[in-house]
């Protein structure tokens, strides 16, 4: 008779079947006749997605082989996994269930699972079409973004369509699409409020914590400005990351609500909230492949500005040696891509290009960047960041009609100068639930201090944002709040030989020893030599 699957038949009636559920939701007939079962095995194990394994044997005997769908049931919960397979894990009978899957079933060790088979998604059709270069339907690109959101799609077809969008462009229409469908993947935030003000930059550049400026100068001048902010990927720190040293940022959004409507203003981690929940889903594809297509790249900012229901909006493009960008005029076409199709999604947006060819601030690192904005905002602090960041915040006042033309960034120096952004800030902390009265010495940093010094006179001709990164993370930043570097010169100072460059600062002693090899591997900072020429 030959080795039967021990996987145990659960008896349905032909009805229950056929339910207009399992048609709603695409379910092919269950395994074998009548449906079939196995003990929860569990593995306290993160998988990274909603993934499942059997025995090799029992699965292909049952028509399942790697990376095939199936839904999980137990009770009234269903949940759609991949599967994989394993020879010695799980025996027959069993189903090995990752941490994410335990905890979204709700399973417990030797419950019984029903599994069924599932079709194949309709959005495969779809990425193939995207890579047999047509551009996609609104429709189409719903019906994508909604098996993503649902696990429908594994992550081999995921790259698949993040690959065909880089390799076959994606058009204004389908940029629209995308963004759309990403904010209907997740909550949105209605304050019933307008305008409502956001910003965004591109990134690239170290230090350039202007947002945590600009919001507590926006909300000083009366204006809404609910601030999603991202976590460091390869970066020394992100905003939301550089906040979190001083209020939590990981905020629920009836409490964002509460804080926005109460103070005007917050910056929180995007990522804690159900907030365009379907662009964290597609960064997690992208960022391994270096893949960015620039309509997946516009649809993931504005998604999230329209999620917030954001009317009027300040896009920072800096470009320059060591940033994301080079040339002005792929920055000056990136711009254009904001604003028109930020009209398209009903939004206001001006784009400005910065220059990021040096890092912005003295601080880089979480605890670091706390200090120069706070010193930013007593009125003292580093000028540069000071400068863009009241120029930014002015020219969203300007935007908004809430300053007149070519008065934007006078007065939100005032704002600085009479103490109101500074206030504001400390409410906003306090609001999410941080110490509005932390001082600047309070803050936490690292111990281990390294000093960079000239090896000679000269002036110094370049700084790199990406090295300096790459050294601060091998300090600990951004996990390690107090470690990083502060740079004591920029680029066009004159230095003499044995003057202080830049500090590194780490928590332990083993990192700061790790962050000396990265400086000695690495070359941060390029001094231009004196020369001295006789003329005769």
């Amino acid at each position: 008779m030959g080795n039967r699957s021990k996987l145990k038949p659960k008896k349905i009636s032909k009805k229950e079947e056929m339910t207009d559920n399992h048609k709603k939701n695409g379910y092919s007939k269950l395994l074998g006749i009548k449906g079939l079962s196995a003990k929860a095995k569990i593995f306290d194990i993160l998988a990274g997605g909603k993934i499942a394994f059997l025995n090799t044997q029992e699965a292909m005997e049952n028509d399942i082989y790697p990376a095939y769908r199936g839904v999980l049931k137990k009770g009234n919960k269903e949940l759609v996994v991949m599967f994989d397979l394993t020879e010695n894990l799980v025996k027959k009978g069993e189903i090995g269930l990752f941490a994410e899957v335990e905890k979204e079933l709700k399973a417990k060790e030797g419950e019984q699972i029903i599994i069924k088979h599932l079709e194949r998604p309709a959005s495969i059709d779809y990425i193939r079409k995207k890579l047999d270069g047509k551009f996609l339907e609104d429709k189409e690109m719903n019906v994508i973004i909604k098996d993503l959101m649902d696990n429908r799609l594994s992550q081999v077809e995921l790259a698949a369509f993040v690959s065909a969008m880089y390799i076959r462009g994606v058009n204004y229409e389908e940029t629209v699409s995308l963004a759309n469908s990403i904010v209907n993947s997740g909550d949105t935030l209605n304050l019933h409020k307008k305008p409502i003000l956001d910003k965004h930059c591109v990134g690239g550049v170290a230090g350039n914590r202007t947002t945590m400026i600009v919001v507590p100068i926006i909300a000083a001048a009366g204006c809404y400005i609910p601030k999603s902010s991202s976590r460091a990927i390869t970066s020394a720190a992100g905003t939301a990351d550089t906040m979190e040293v001083l209020a939590p940022v990981d905020i629920q959004m009836d409490e964002l609500k509460r804080i926005v409507l109460k103070t005007k203003g917050a910056i929180v981690w995007g990522g804690g909230m159900n907030l365009a929940a379907a662009d964290d889903k597609l960064i997690k594809i992208r960022h391994p492949l270096s893949l960015d297509p620039k309509g997946v790249v516009l649809a993931s900012v504005l998604s999230k500005k329209k999620a917030v229901n954001a009317t009027h909006v300040i896009i920072d493009i800096p470009i320059g040696r060591g940033a994301k960008f080079q040339d002005m005029d792929v920055a000056k076409d990136l711009a254009n891509d904001f604003i028109n199709i930020g009209k398209k999604l009903g939004m206001k947006i001006e784009a400005v290009i910065t220059d990021g060819s040096d890092p912005i601030g003295n601080g880089i690192g979480p605890a670091l960047e706390c200090k120069d904005v706070l010193e930013v905002l007593e009125g003292k602090g580093p000028y540069d960041l000071r400068e863009k960041s009241c120029a930014l915040a002015g020219g969203l006042l300007e935007l908004a009609g809430k300053a007149p033309k070519g008065r934007g960034m006078a007065i939100a120096e005032d704002l600085i100068n009479n103490e109101k952004a500074l206030k504001k800030f400390r409410e906003i902390i306090g609001e999410q639930g941080g110490n509005p009265r932390i001082k600047i010495d309070e803050l936490p940093i690292g111990e281990y201090i390294y000093q960079v010094k000239a090896e000679k006179s000269g002036r110094i001709g370049h700084v790199d944002s990406k090295i300096l990164s790459k050294i601060a993370r091998a300090a600990g930043s951004p996990k390690d709040i107090g470690a990083g570097i502060v740079l004591h010169r920029e680029a066009g100072d004159k230095v003499r030989k044995g003057e202080v460059i830049l500090s590194v600062y780490s928590e332990s002693e083993t990192k700061i020893e790790f962050a000396i090899k990265a400086l000695e591997a690495l070359n941060p900072i390029e001094l231009e030599q004196y020369l001295l020429k006789s003329v005769r």
